[in-house]
């Protein structure tokens, strides 16, 4: 059999649930409906489907959305994504499913990777899938996520968790995040950018950057960060001193330490790492240049010190990863010229 013939496009298949969020079932449709392969074709197979057979589902807007797909579509996931729903009834009071979504879900495949957006992670958890296992949701309503499912790891605080099978992410754009970061881990940083480009949102948020930021828009009456953040950016080979960073926006260190958080979420030590991290992505992914050579591009010093830290944020090493993702992306960055 040919590798053309074998080719199949990972199943991406969206939950619809009744109270739905309009905004939140589209996001799996415009993040995993663009990736294509060298040859021009969608890496991914994204259908919608409900609990009951086709018809239309309740949404939390004056109009209902109409579903092709009934539960059997769910036995040929690859994942499985849950956007949020307003009307989960039993599932959000008691923290049990209702027999319809119960039997929806058994149809899912072990091995199947599961993902949810927002409080769609109340029926992951009512079917026992996160015991045990760290889990995020909107944090204003994290606490009460928390009493419901004790057993559960809640942490309020990031954007989104991958725990490898089973995703979780905070409300509304979060799930943007979780869905790029779903891409990224499976096809590398250069699909993931494309796709973040066309859709005009920021290509890479952490996981681990803070749900609340306390000024996400600068206040024009007061030094922003973002210029010291510019100036990083274009010299991320070099070392850079926290002091250094604080010089370009005219504040004290404490000053600029403390509107850095307040802008970004993160202190300025962990956004550098991001930055270097995402550099060190994509030199791996697009160029012949040595480990110890893309080390140094990145900011990293030494081939050992980007180790470590590709190791702890990608589980893998810069070897293992360019032989992941390289040839991929550099076929089909030739055939876009």
């Amino acid at each position: 059999m040919s590798r053309e013939s074998e080719f199949r496009p990972h199943r991406v298949v969206v939950l619809a649930l009744d109270g739905l969020l309009p905004f939140e079932l589209g996001i799996p449709h415009r993040i995993f409906g663009r990736p294509r392969d060298a040859r021009g074709r969608l890496l991914y197979d994204v259908v919608t489907c409900s609990v009951r057979p086709p018809g239309p589902v309740r949404t939390d807007a004056d109009f209902a959305v109409q579903v092709e797909h009934g539960p059997e579509i769910l036995a040929t996931a690859d994942t499985v994504i849950v956007p949020a729903s307003y009307e989960l009834g039993p599932v959000f009071e008691q923290g049990v499913l209702t027999g319809e979504l119960a039997a929806a879900l058994d149809r899912v495949r072990p091995g199947t990777r599961l993902a949810s957006i927002c409080t769609g992670v109340y029926v992951l958890a009512a079917a026992g899938l996160l015991d045990g296992r760290p889990a995020t949701t909107h944090w204003a309503d994290a606490d009460r996520f928390q009493r419901l499912f004790p057993r559960i790891e809640v942490d309020p605080d990031v954007l989104f968790i991958d725990d490898g099978d089973v995703l979780t992410s905070a409300g509304v754009a979060a799930g943007i995040d979780l869905c790029l970061h779903m891409v990224r881990r499976d096809h590398g940083a250069a699909v993931a950018n494309d796709v973040a480009r066309r859709t005009v949102v920021p290509p890479h948020r952490d996981g681990g950057q803070a749900q609340y930021i306390a000024r996400p828009v600068p206040d024009p009456q007061q030094a922003s960060t973002t210029t010291a953040r510019a100036w990083a950016l274009g010299r991320l080979h070099e070392p850079i001193q926290l002091r250094d960073m604080a010089a370009q926006g005219s504040m004290s260190v404490r000053t600029f330490t403390r509107r850095f958080r307040e802008e970004t979420g993160v202190s300025p030590g962990q956004w550098l790492t991001q930055q270097r991290v995402e550099r060190a992505r994509h030199l791996l992914e697009s160029t012949d240049r040595s480990v110890d050579q893309v080390a140094r591009d990145a900011g990293f010093g030494t081939a050992q010190s980007m180790r470590q830290h590709l190791q702890a944020a990608l589980g893998v090493t810069p070897t293992a990863y360019r032989r992941t993702f390289r040839a991929e992306n550099s076929t089909a960055a030739a055939l876009r010229t």
